[in-house]
């Protein structure tokens, strides 16, 4: 490892530190229908190569404390031609929702939003500590909404994916069980968002050249 990657991972590191402690939203949490205390999902290296940014961990990831453990994470593999053990390899894949504790539910049991104050005060800061990555996967609205600095419904972003892939970035739907009739009405997805999806990742991957070169 280069002096240079162990400088960058103490700097994360020590940003990292400062999340796990961090309370802002203990107040929010408490009044919640869930009523949980803080807990961040941190998933990442200063050398990964793929971020994946999502919105915020749901409660079976809350208890698990690794991101993606449901349903929507099993989705969200297919989607990107992932077994596990890549996914979760650190070291290359950084997984940087745009909330890191679960939000919790409303009293109708319905999911609330990403708090957007942990985006304000710790986004910037974490992008900036992972200089390696070379490719950008944006599940839902919010993190498109952060990254793109746009407002445009999902739907429209995805639908314009080939104009994002050439700037290294790639919108998709949220996994979630809940878009299963979005993606039945929209068959190009899979026909043609996927499999170009699935080579950017592996090409990613697969290269092992530090540099960010072609190996």
């Amino acid at each position: 490892m280069s002096k240079f990657s162990n400088k960058a991972q103490d700097e994360l590191d020590e940003i990292l530190s400062q999340i796990r402690d961090c309370r802002i939203c203990a107040d929010r949490f408490a009044k919640t229908a869930t009523k949980h205390d803080p807990r961040p999902v941190l998933w990442m290296r200063d050398t990964a190569r793929l971020l994946i940014a999502g919105q915020a961990p749901g409660a079976r990831v809350h208890e698990s404390g690794q991101p993606f453990t449901d349903p929507s994470g099993d989705r969200l593999r297919d989607w990107l031609g992932l077994e596990e053990d890549r996914f979760y390899d650190r070291d290359k894949v950084a997984i940087v929702p745009m909330a890191f504790c679960f939000p919790g539910y409303n009293a109708k049991g319905a999911d609330l939003p990403p708090p957007s104050v942990c985006a304000r005060t710790w986004h910037k800061e974490i992008i900036s500590a992972l200089p390696k990555v070379r490719f950008t996967i944006l599940v839902g609205g919010y993190a498109q909404k952060w990254h793109l600095g746009t407002s445009l419904p999902v739907s429209e972003a995805v639908a314009d994916w080939r104009r994002y892939v050439d700037q290294g970035v790639m919108p998709l739907p949220h996994p979630s069980w809940r878009n299963t009739g979005w993606l039945k009405r929209n068959p190009w997805f899979e026909s043609d968002v996927l499999p170009v999806l699935r080579a950017k990742v592996k090409e990613v991957l697969d290269d092992t050249d530090d540099t960010g070169h072609a190996a």
